[in-house]
């Protein structure tokens, strides 16, 4: 082949590289289009506030004047820190399926990343932990819930082939009203809730100043529950508040709920209609046109997404996800949710699998896989 690749500054470049996804899923019905908008602020590094503490390095391949792939490598500084380690990332890939291509393009952001000082490359990740993340490796048959990434099969093959091995498996699992509603949960979280005197409310959405409090409340907890998880790093302030920013625009305010003891927030769960039943029809991935499908189509969401759930360390053996799991499950199917996906969870997060497989009577139907390769010094 005649392959070039080069890397990307201007925005018009940044702007081709967001639009050359489409190149890479056409006819496939599962593929749900990006908003550009949306991806222009991910890959601002003026405006995104992930990049005050990171680094990204965008690229392109062409063969013949044809894209043909992309990737994008990245520093972590944050991630760098908690971890004492020197792993880079790459991310936003995608490939024609001819592993000339494929290795180029990783090669590509080895190099990048080796010539900083980096001595291992995972991913992907898009362009964080935070973000979206893992490769798609199990579980076609279905859209992505919002969010979460979406591939075509042979991506799998290409990366392996270029020397990457598995560093962790990232699980999704289904569930409708009549998994979850067992005896089992019913009566566990009755228990827990009045042993602890438990109370549970939504995240109050029009009070701007309790708003506030509680996003601050829902960041204390989340960064406190997942300090142990792999690959965890804290959301800086910044990085939180626009995410909340941007989760206000989506979020149903009763499928975003604190549970408190005494007044005092101790746990959290947070589940998101999946608009991508929408999006998906939004084929050019405009603004104006996502918000079209989003008000014709409102009807057709039957889908949510548990994003992110946490309990304050000291409470996590107690049972109170098992309330948060309830409360959910009870609020999403009051608001004509049928189906719900739980993700992402690791693979070796024993207590929040139990809880799925046991608890939530769930069922495992999408893997995702990082990968990694050391680079050689």
């Amino acid at each position: 082949m005649n392959l070039k690749i080069y890397s990307l500054s201007s925005k018009s470049d940044i702007l081709k590289f967001i639009k050359c996804q489409w190149n890479f899923y056409k006819d496939d019905k599962y593929f749900v289009p990006p908003l550009i908008a949306d991806r222009l602020k991910l890959l601002d590094v003026h405006k995104n506030p992930f990049y005050k503490h990171s680094l990204i390095e965008l690229f392109i391949a062409e063969s013949d004047g044809e894209i043909v792939g992309r990737i994008a490598a990245i520093i972590n500084e944050n991630h760098n820190v908690t971890h004492s380690d020197k792993v880079g990332f790459f991310g936003f890939f995608e490939s024609i399926d001819n592993p000339e291509v494929s290795n180029a393009l990783l090669d590509k952001a080895s190099d990048w990343l080796k010539e900083r000082g980096y001595d291992t490359i995972r991913g992907p990740v898009n362009p964080s932990m935070n973000d979206e993340i893992g490769l798609l490796i199990d579980g076609y048959d279905y859209i992505p819930q919002i969010m979460m990434p979406y591939n075509p099969k042979y991506y799998e093959s290409l990366i392996e082939a270029a020397g990457f091995v598995k560093a962790k498996d990232l699980y999704a699992f289904l569930v409708n009203y009549e998994m979850y509603s067992s005896e089992k949960l019913m009566r566990v979280q009755k228990i827990v809730r009045e042993r602890y005197k438990v109370s549970v409310r939504a995240v109050n959405f029009k009070n701007k100043k309790q708003f506030l409090k509680d996003v601050e409340d829902v960041k204390e907890i989340y960064n406190r529950a997942w300090v142990p998880n792999w690959g965890f790093v804290k959301w800086t302030e910044d990085e939180f508040n626009a995410l909340a920013s941007d989760l206000k625009q989506v979020a149903d305010p009763e499928l975003c709920v604190i549970a408190e003891i005494n007044n005092k927030p101790v746990g959290f769960a947070i589940a998101l209609p999946n608009i991508n039943q929408a999006l998906q029809y939004n084929k050019n991935g405009s603004l104006v046109g996502a918000i079209w499908h989003l008000l014709t189509k409102k009807k057709k969401i039957n889908w949510l997404r548990i994003a992110a759930l946490g309990v304050l360390p000291e409470y996590q053996k107690s049972g109170i996800d098992s309330i948060l799991y309830y409360e959910i499950g009870e609020r999403g199917t009051k608001a004509g949710m049928i189906w719900g996906e739980a993700s992402w969870i690791l693979e070796d997060n024993v207590m929040m699998v139990r809880g799925m497989t046991q608890t939530m009577s769930a069922k495992l139907y999408k893997t995702y896989r990082i990968y990694e390769k050391k680079l050689s010094v």
